[in-house]
């Protein structure tokens, strides 16, 4: 496969794309890049102020549309107000260690957002997608493991980082198990993961206790990271080259941590076929979403 960059996007006139977390950071990038490139981009955004200020720096058709991950009832009219087919959904927002919080719903705030929100939002929009769902995931996800007795920090002491990677790892899992219930629909939609590397995004200036902190994590990144314009590309090529369902793309230089996107491993917990599955359940549970009889199925169901 040859160097992925911005300009091996084809033409993306005609399609829509959908972008969470689109103000800032990767989301910003990735969405400015499809928006660049011909498609029309709704830009999903907690803050539609932000969002609009972003917007206002795009070239091509964007808009903006509110949606807080950390709140169902949001999620659900997001979903109720998308008309029409959806090419790519790019499931990019996220936090990253924060304290101690509860989602609307009341789930713990990384899990709540980063894998609950998401996991709700594709599953509303699913008979609509025609295209791809990349969700991106995260090098943390190799220090996750999923807890599907109190995957919400309700009965064990709370581990900020270990929060984290649980729900960077369940978002790997959840890719995994989507493909498969994809195939085995007859669905022509793809599931697709990606991760940034080490990436200088608002995820890490949000956390920052001080300005000593910030210089030392800005010289960390200079050393061993890359620019959000490089982060996003992972994202950009699991949404538009030639891959397999199921593709985890990122950086393959240093551990990971920068270089040029291609496909690249997930740790054995992010493999575990019957976790995927048990996680699957258990965010149904929560969520009240189910995976939807999509028009293939119900084809077969009328024959």
């Amino acid at each position: 496969m040859t160097t992925f960059s911005v300009d091996s996007i084809p033409d993306l006139t005609g399609r829509t794309a959908i972008v969470t977390g689109a103000n800032s950071g990767l989301g910003r990038v990735t969405a400015r890049v499809l928006a660049e490139r011909g498609a029309r981009v709704l830009l999903a955004v907690r803050d539609e102020r932000k969002g609009a200020d972003a917007a206002a720096t795009m070239s091509g058709e964007v808009e903006v549309r509110r949606l807080d991950l950390a709140d169902l009832d949001s999620v659900r009219r997001f979903a109720e107000g998308v008309e029409g087919s959806v090419d790519l959904l790019i499931n990019n927002a996220g936090l990253m260690i924060p304290p101690l919080g509860r989602t609307a719903d009341g789930f713990e705030l990384q899990f709540g957002t980063n894998h609950l929100g998401h996991f709700a939002l594709t599953n509303l929009l699913l008979p609509q997608l025609i295209g791809r769902v990349v969700t991106v995931s995260s090098i943390a996800h190799r220090r996750g493991a999923i807890n599907l007795h109190d995957p919400n920090w309700e009965h064990r002491p709370y581990r900020a980082m270990r929060a984290y990677g649980q729900s960077k790892l369940a978002n790997l899992l959840f890719t995994a198990e989507l493909q498969r219930r994809l195939e085995a629909a007859g669905s022509e939609v793809l599931s697709l993961a990606a991760h940034p590397g080490l990436a200088a995004t608002s995820l890490l200036s949000a956390r920052r206790s001080s300005r000593l902190v910030e210089i030392l994590e800005n010289a960390a990144i200079g050393l061993v990271g890359q620019s959000d314009e490089s982060g996003a590309l992972p994202s950009l090529m699991a949404a538009t080259a030639d891959l397999r369902g199921d593709t985890y793309v990122g950086p393959q230089g240093l551990l990971g941590a920068r270089g040029v996107p291609g496909p690249v491993e997930r740790a054995a917990r992010a493999r575990d076929t019957q976790m995927a599955r048990s996680l699957w359940d258990v965010s149904e549970e929560l969520t009240g979403v189910s995976f939807p009889l999509l028009a293939e199925e119900r084809t077969s169901h009328a024959v």
